[in-house]
């Protein structure tokens, strides 16, 4: 699956979810473990799980592969592998304490969820 599609389907998938402040982050210069880092959050650990569960299920529709989840259990910060990508899924305390923006950004990567900004266009 080429990097492209498999940010735009994990995108929409945090966004059908109703993923809250997703951003992307172009993490090559930074690691050599992955490519980009998607970071959102979700009011509960209920959302978390949620959000990282249906990441998962599009990533797999569309041909891609999961190589862990880690974090289910408690729900506060879920942490999908999808090789070129990591899903970060964070209580927005959890979001807040561990900063990951500052780790891996401040520059996003424009990535904007297809059913967003469809809706934007009428």
């Amino acid at each position: 699956m080429e990097l492209n599609e498999l940010l735009q389907t994990i995108v929409d998938a945090l966004d059908d979810v109703k993923g809250q402040d997703i951003r992307v982050y172009d993490t090559h210069d930074k690691t050599s473990a992955f490519s980009r880092a998607v970071v959102c959050s979700g009011t509960s650990n209920r959302q978390t799980r949620a959000l990282a569960a249906s990441a998962a299920r599009a990533v797999r529709k569309a041909g891609g592969h999961i190589y862990g989840i880690e974090g289910a259990d408690s729900g506060e910060w879920v942490l999908l592998d999808c090789g070129e990508v990591t899903v970060n899924c964070l209580q927005p305390q959890m979001r807040a304490y561990y900063n990951l923006e500052e780790l891996w950004g401040p520059e996003t990567v424009a990535i904007t969820a297809r059913l967003r900004a469809a809706d934007a266009a009428q």
